[in-house]
């Protein structure tokens, strides 16, 4: 697979002075962690999933977490179980090319049952996802995807979800951030990425932001986010990979969207015709919490809708002038430090300073490619859209 893979070679080509590099579930885990993009939920209960999960790969969906946990009712869960068990067997025969697979589950022993029943078709599932992770909850279900891996033979990672109300309280923060933290460098093998629980922390408080704030706007849920990338986000080595938290609102209707994109100015400015469509339409608020995400040192995105997947991916690319600067900090005649003037001639780019910078960015730029010089973010949006 690979991100706009959708898309014909022409428009690829058309679009990108560097395309993204294809990848496989078997790809090395930094590549992949990097790769996540829009991981889209689902309900284990929908009844005709492996359809689903086969159309959204030709709308560019390359990871999809399968919920066991809060989407579905308590009573369902069984018959959840049993549905996926199901659909697991039909995409395996089918032998399509499929998403990153991940199951949310409830319990730890919910791992080892699923991956026994799952028999043969646990090839086509790449890990788990942990809820209200914290050390005490958190080892256990870690115990049991490593013993199911060793089961199976397949490997297995883990995705904690970091939205427990320790983490949240300021009184218990700093000792729930130090156990999560040792308990996943305990793991590292196993954890591709920690995706954060936002609705949960605004749940504690009674709060829910509205479609013009992002998660920023609230206080409560910056301050946490911000202690999080501090303690488990360096890039230093010891750091993860973070996610960036869901975005509930999905009124966007593509096809009427589309031409409204394709008339209006983007790449001088944010024109009010487009700002006023954006508005019109809840993405507004969406592309500046993805611009804050990884201003913030998140990567990807949590999401419940797939009209969330393609912003959130051609946001994720790289442009031109970022791979320019990019390349530059790295060469080798570099290595012993100073400063220059970017390529761009519109800034100092400081060699030792962002040297982490420069390489989280090609990072970036193998996984989700780098677009030509002229293009930017609408014609990677409205290339994707359908109609």
């Amino acid at each position: 697979m690979r991100h706009f893979g959708h898309l014909s070679p022409a428009v690829r080509d058309r679009l990108f002075h560097q395309e993204p590099c294809e990848f496989t579930a078997a790809s090395p885990a930094r590549t992949l962690a990097a790769a996540l993009g829009a991981t889209l939920y689902s309900p284990a209960t929908r009844p005709r999933l492996a359809d689903d999960v086969l159309k959204l790969v030709g709308r560019g969906v390359v990871s999809m977490v399968l919920c066991l946990e809060d989407s579905i009712g308590d009573a369902d869960v069984a018959a959840a179980e049993e549905n996926l068990v199901r659909q697991f067997a039909d995409l395996d025969a089918r032998g399509e090319e499929l998403p990153l697979l991940f199951i949310r589950v409830r319990e730890p022993a919910q791992i080892p049952d699923l991956v026994a029943r799952l028999g043969p078709s646990v090839r086509r599932l790449s890990g788990f996802v942990l809820p209200k992770f914290t050390e005490e909850r958190g080892v256990p279900f870690l115990e049991a995807l490593t013993a199911a891996e060793t089961a199976s033979g397949q490997r297995l990672f883990a995705m904690p979800v970091l939205e427990s109300p320790e983490l949240l309280h300021l009184e218990t923060r700093t000792e729930t951030l130090t156990g999560i933290a040792g308990t996943v460098d305990k793991y590292r093998e196993h954890v591709l990425a920690l995706r954060l629980g936002v609705t949960d922390f605004c749940s504690a408080y009674g709060l829910r932001r509205s479609p013009d704030m992002t998660a920023y706007d609230v206080q409560i849920v910056a301050a946490v986010i911000a202690d999080v990338v501090n303690v488990l986000g360096r890039a230093d080595g010891t750091g993860f990979t973070v996610t960036g938290p869901v975005w509930e609102y999905f009124r966007l209707q593509e096809r009427m969207f589309k031409p409204q994109l394709r008339r209006s100015p983007f790449m001088v400015g944010r024109a009010e015709e487009l700002r006023t469509a954006l508005i019109e339409h809840d993405l507004d608020g969406l592309l500046r919490e993805i611009e804050l995400d990884r201003a913030n040192g998140l990567q990807g995105k949590t999401c419940i809708h797939p009209s969330h997947v393609l912003p959130v991916h051609a946001l994720s690319v790289v442009s031109h002038e970022e791979f320019s600067d990019a390349q530059d900090i790295l060469r080798p005649e570099r290595g012993g430090g100073g400063v220059m003037r970017s390529s761009y001639t519109n800034k100092m780019n400081e060699v030792k300073p962002h040297r982490a910078w420069a390489e989280r960015t090609l990072l970036r730029a193998e996984v989700f490619g780098v677009a030509r010089e002229d293009v930017g973010f609408v014609e990677l949006l409205t290339a994707g859209l359908p109609g």
